[in-house]
């Protein structure tokens, strides 16, 4: 075999090695090694479950839904008596990815017609979308569409966007097949369906290669969607005005993993998932809030990638902008995996520098 062929392969491994050499002694000297970050949180952060992930605002921000676990029930927690009660366990279904509010208190769900445990990745992308009446008496309406990763939900209105994306999981094909989608939801007869359903965009009809999901339509007006940009530049924050197709691109931070989440309610920020701060990927993520002008200019909410093996994700504010609910998770756990609802309190914490 060519030497020349072989040399670079091996500088590469070699280099792979030394730097996760450098990453695990980095955590060893840690003067944090050893301890969770949910033992140390500062005044302005509490834990309201102690299980649970993917949490959403209710509209009057008096509750929190959030999931049991990736496939699991589905779970409301009272934020003035921190009182728990269960939404989905009164018929069967074979667990959930997505929980979500819609404008008029109906629950936007989305999970998989059956589960095969040798494919867990790819029964994530390969979800569909349901409707749960908020009277919580009867089984979830299917919409009949697929639904990769999060849909994004209007909070003003009964609309949603979602993402198709190809069989293959976003990590396995970083830069395949995907498009993004928006519809109405409308009743009759008191049943929920989609309708005036058009496609968004296609991530062949991008300027660059990436994986579509959506995240959140930009309020007040909801004339933009942003989205994550998988497998471009790392990840990257972006937005698409709903009109005129024109894409913005807001975290413009070449090799760093910047994951949009909850938006404020004023529009002019998001919430990241973003390894800013070690640039050691997404399983070492904590959360920034990012201005939406495409200056790139961010600031640190959380510090929990400061305890090796932990990280911050999924956030989502507020409709009053007041509060933050988030999960802590551990480094090599899978996107989307938490250990309990935390809420931020962004009147207690610290003015931006």
């Amino acid at each position: 075999m060519n030497a020349s062929l072989v040399l670079p392969g091996f500088i590469r491994v070699a280099a792979a090695v030394a730097a996760a050499i450098t990453v695990a002694a980095g955590a060893a000297e840690s003067p944090l090694a050893g301890k969770c970050p949910a033992d140390e949180l500062p005044p302005w952060i509490t834990r309201f479950t102690w299980f649970g992930e993917r949490a959403d605002w209710s509209h009057n921000g008096q509750r929190v839904l959030f999931l049991e676990k990736t496939y699991g029930n589905v779970f409301e927690v009272e934020l003035a008596t921190k009182i728990i009660r269960p939404v989905t366990l009164h018929y069967h279904h074979f667990g959930y990815t997505r929980a979500l509010y819609l404008a008029n208190g109906d629950i936007l769900l989305s999970g998989p017609e059956a589960f095969d445990p040798k494919k867990p990745n790819v029964n994530r992308v390969q979800c569909f979308l349901y409707v749960l009446d908020k009277s919580l008496t009867r089984p979830p309406v299917p919409l009949g569409t697929k639904c990769s990763e999060g849909p994004a939900v209007s909070r003003q209105r009964m609309h949603l966007a979602w993402t198709h994306v190809s069989a293959q999981y976003p990590d396995v094909m970083p830069q395949g097949s995907s498009r993004m989608q928006e519809s109405d939801i409308v009743y009759e007869n008191g049943v929920p369906k989609l309708a005036n359903q058009k496609i968004i965009v296609e991530s062949r009809d991008l300027p660059f290669p990436c994986t579509l999901e959506t995240q959140n339509f930009r309020p007040p007006e909801e004339r933009e969607l942003t989205f994550s940009a998988y497998g471009y530049q790392g990840t990257e924050v972006c937005g698409i005005n709903l009109t005129t197709q024109k894409v913005s691109n807001y975290s413009n931070a070449p090799g760093q993993y910047d994951e949009p989440e909850g938006i404020f309610p004023d529009g002019q920020f998001t919430l990241v998932e973003s390894d800013r701060q070690n640039h050691q990927g997404s399983g070492h993520v904590d959360l920034w809030k990012l201005k939406l002008d495409g200056a790139g200019q961010m600031q640190r909410l959380t510090f929990f990638s400061d305890y090796p093996g932990y990280k911050a994700s999924n956030p989502v504010v507020s409709d009053d902008g007041r509060f933050m609910a988030f999960q802590m998770a551990k480094a090599s756990d899978p996107a989307g995996v938490g250990y309990g609802v935390f809420i931020y309190d962004f009147t207690k914490a610290p003015p931006a520098k």
